[in-house]
């Protein structure tokens, strides 16, 4: 008896076992994985309208209710105050009842966090605009508006390239070196829709000298980091708020001399910026060390759905 309860502790044992599954991270090359998917990508917050919400029909004595799903597929984390979604493109003398109120992308969440290693695809909130009163004039008997879902919020991107840099670069054979200064490796985003495109690097005596290419990798229009975000559906910027790119750049391994633009603004045009910093390098060996870019802006993108009103029968 005793030994048929033994093999039964046994084999539920080994059951168990089977069946529960390795916890995320457990696994070093799992972790690596979902950390390259959160470093990596070139998207932010992306907006979509459910199915049938708003129809494509409607009459104008109904209720107007449109449903948005906004998901945060960048990495960088959104509070209420940093992204907004507005409703444009219409009369508002005909669909009334604050339908082009700008709300809140975290609304009723308190946050919409980006991707992480253990949620790679970020996290999304569902919105509702809500017109209790769409009245067509009395001579008009349709109206066709293309409703423009106006998306604007606050981002910051993060790159760290290793880089390699050599104080005595003329001055020691290659055979003697660690490494070799040349271009960072980046690619593929960082996670946001605004990002680094290359790092150049130039050894000038003891002074390394970096080129860093900004870049808008996505499908919208990149704002000023000062830019007022929550009613930008409505014309409420001017120039100065577009392609405008904050930043802040850090070597570990060197003491900063100059970095220009001396603003710490980029200037985008056709959608690319450049930033260049010097640093003195000591000692008199090469070394690898990581350069750490912070770009700090705003963002807006667009999508559209026409839809239809026409007159209640009578």
């Amino acid at each position: 008896m005793k030994k048929s309860v033994f093999v039964c502790i046994v084999l539920l044992v080994i059951f168990i076992t089977g069946c529960t599954g390795v916890p995320q991270g457990e696994r070093p090359q799992d972790t690596a994985a979902a950390l390259k998917a959160v470093q990596t990508g070139t998207q932010g917050i992306v907006t979509s309208v459910l199915a049938n919400s708003p129809p494509a029909l409607i009459y104008d004595t109904s209720d107007l209710v449109a449903l948005v799903e906004v998901r945060n597929k960048g990495n960088f984390d959104l509070d209420q105050q940093s992204c907004f979604v507005q409703i444009t493109g219409f009369d508002p003398n005909i669909i009334r009842g604050g339908f082009d109120v700008p709300r809140s992308c975290a609304e009723n969440v308190g946050m919409i966090q980006g991707k992480n290693v253990y949620n790679t695809e970020g996290d999304f909130n569902q919105i509702e605009f809500h017109s209790p009163s769409v009245q067509l004039p009395d001579d008009e008997f349709e109206y066709n508006p293309t409703l423009n879902f106006v998306t604007c919020y606050q981002y910051h991107t993060k790159a760290s390239p290793q880089v390699c840099v050599d104080p005595l670069f003329y001055q020691v054979t290659s055979k003697q070196k660690s490494c070799i200064p040349k271009p960072a490796t980046v690619g593929g985003g960082q996670g946001a829709p605004v990002g680094v495109s290359f790092v150049g690097v130039n050894m000038v005596g003891g002074k390394a000298v970096f080129e860093i290419n900004v870049q808008n990798f996505g499908t919208g229009i990149v704002l000023s980091p000062y830019a007022g975000i929550q009613n930008c559906g409505q014309a409420s910027l001017d120039y100065t708020d577009f392609d405008r790119v904050g930043y802040d750049v850090r070597l570990s391994g060197g003491t900063l001399i100059d970095c220009k633009p001396h603003d710490k603004i980029v200037r985008l045009n056709n959608g690319q910026g450049k930033i260049v910093c010097s640093y003195t390098i000591p000692g008199t060996s090469s070394f690898e060390t990581p350069l750490q870019i912070d770009l700090d802006y705003g963002y807006t993108d667009s999508i559209q759905q026409p839809i239809k009103i026409v007159k209640t029968p009578q």
